[in-house]
């Protein structure tokens, strides 16, 4: 546990990737099995402890310092880990040895709920304060150091002659503590083999498009299809060796979600795999993403909402066909048998998304600002932009450069007033850097959103010290700042759409709101109203 603690307190403090990503080849290295196959599995967020929560280490800390002095001190410093790492008393005579990391592992997955306090309020009292910290964010689940799971991947890669979409190519098929894929690394065992008929396939993913990259790209290189306003999924099924169809539906990350689908996953009657966009689809019509928005996050799922919003899929690639890999395969030709694949089967829930015709980049930008005309019809409102794909990729995981561009539509923006902030996590621990902010409703502010990115570094400092010095109310972590119509902050908000909601007392959400940038000019008198809000909710309810 000390070395998994060092690494993970030097990660924290050091900026650079590279530096980074050398920290972890060495601790990869050096360390041996299982331990670091563990803190591989920490690091990609593979390890779930169901019985270390949040609430249950409040209550330690509660039982060992005041409560208090423990609320002011999480309120300053604002992560719950470093808190109580800090805060953490040491016992006297306690001389039992700190714990592996192995240990902490198998001993948290077999605690029953009522041993899990006793053993991590031991272990901390065994640790030293960077020990307790690490452990704390080992149970915690929330690093939060600086450290993607890819990067972790690539440190893995760099073992031996590997690179980081090799690894990405087999990982879903194994679990922790990941001893085949290390000695696969270090070139002392073959490739680790998964038997799954119906196993998780790394996503492909674009990058957004800049105007610089329009002058040197040909269109003639690239086909284009609609973005759509869903959640991305991968439908995949295929025999085991006794027959049976194996069926399942993940999302973008890799997580099974067929649970929550059991209308769709029960028709995927095929041996292959599709990529393509979750959408609730009515009598062939494609729904807003409110309307999706009731099915996701459900551990099960009633017959009246399945009938209520239906999902089906607009499918943009395929994957992999009667046991056929067609990854390596160019783009052109997996959409050909993508499409010829769906004629024969025919499903009324599973469409190849269409292609968007044009010769020239001005002529896909109209399509995209006006897809009504350009064959999408009364689907437009759930498109988002569209997608270019060089017409002779391969499908490989991660964000290759060159290969995939996203350009979504513009924004909408509102110029909106903050109205509460709260501190943030990680290095933004000592930052108020999550906003919450509304318009104008009958001469009074609502919340309609929450935003903790999209501004600089330089305007979080200018945010953080307006709040300091224009508080009027804390509330634990969160502070009311003054918000008048003659006082107070305006914000440009930008966000991708709006619904209704219960949640909020305007009575509407964003979604995806960040902010684009801050309003020093303008009066909060002059924020916008809730009426501009309430006609995007009306126009997207009569679409």
């Amino acid at each position: 546990m000390r070395d998994f603690a060092r690494l993970l307190d030097r990660l924290s403090f050091e900026p650079r990737r590279n530096a980074k990503l050398a920290l972890l080849t060495d601790y990869f290295a050096s360390t041996p099995d299982p331990e670091r196959g563990l803190a591989l599995a920490a690091l990609t967020n593979e390890l779930d402890f169901r019985h270390a929560k949040p609430a249950m280490l409040r209550a330690l800390i509660g039982k060992r310092a005041d409560p208090v002095l423990f609320a002011l001190s999480y309120d300053f410093v604002g992560d719950l880990s470093e808190t109580i790492a800090l805060m953490w008393p040491k016992r006297e005579g306690v001389n039992a040895a700190p714990p592996r990391l192995s240990e902490v592992v198998e001993t948290l997955a077999k605690a029953g709920k009522t041993e899990v306090p006793g053993f991590v309020s031991g272990w901390l009292d065994t640790l030293d304060e960077t020990g307790r910290w690490a452990l704390l964010k080992l149970v915690t689940g929330g690093m939060r150091i600086g450290v993607s799971a890819r990067l972790a991947k690539t440190a893995v890669a760099g073992l031996g002659v590997l690179s980081p979409d090799d690894v990405e190519q087999v990982w879903h098929g194994l679990k922790p503590p990941y001893e085949g894929l290390f000695a696969w690394a270090e070139g002392r065992a073959q490739k680790p083999e998964t038997d799954d008929p119906a196993p998780f396939r790394p996503p492909m993913l674009a990058h957004p498009i800049e105007e610089a990259d329009f002058e040197r790209l040909d269109p003639a290189h690239f086909a284009a299809e609609w973005k759509w306003d869903g959640i991305r999924v991968q439908a995949s099924a295929g025999r085991e060796r006794n027959g049976a169809l194996k069926r399942r539906l993940f999302s973008r990350s890799g997580d099974d979600i067929s649970a929550a689908f059991p209308d769709l996953v029960d028709e995927l009657d095929f041996d292959a795999a599709i990529d393509g966009e979750l959408l609730v689809m009515v009598d062939g019509r494609v729904q807003s993403f409110n309307a999706l928005q009731q099915r996701l996050n459900r551990k099960t799922v009633t017959k009246a909402l399945m009938k209520s919003a239906p999902v089906g899929i607009r499918a943009y690639d395929l994957l992999s066909l009667d046991g056929e890999d067609l990854r390596e395969r160019p783009f052109e030709e997996r959409r050909d048998r993508l499409e010829g694949f769906l004629d024969r089967l025919a499903h009324p829930a599973l469409h190849a998304s269409p292609m968007v015709g044009f010769s020239s980049w001005e002529e896909l930008a109209d399509a995209r600002e006006d897809p009504a005309q350009f064959e999408a019809g009364e689907d437009a409102a759930a498109i988002e932009g569209v997608m270019l794909k060089r017409r002779d990729a391969p499908y490989v995981p991660g964000r290759p450069k060159g290969l995939w561009f996203k350009w979504k539509r513009d924004p909408f923006l509102v110029d909106a007033v903050l109205m509460y902030a709260q501190r943030g996590h990680g290095k933004r621990s000592s930052y108020y850097s999550d906003y919450t902010f509304g318009v104008w409703r009958e001469g009074e502010l609502v919340p309609v959103g929450k935003a903790y990115f999209g501004f600089t570094d330089e305007e979080l400092l200018e945010i953080d010290r307006f709040v300091r010095n224009n508080t009027l109310n804390r509330f634990g972590p969160v502070r009311e700042v003054v918000h008048t119509k003659e006082n107070g902050l305006v914000l440009e908000v930008a966000f991708e759409g709006i619904a209704r909601s219960k949640r909020h007392k305007s009575g509407l959400a964003m979604r995806f709101p960040r902010v684009a940038r801050l309003r020093w000019d303008k009066p909060p008198a002059e924020a916008d109203r809730i009426d501009l809000l309430e006609a995007l909710v009306n126009e997207d309810e009569k679409a």
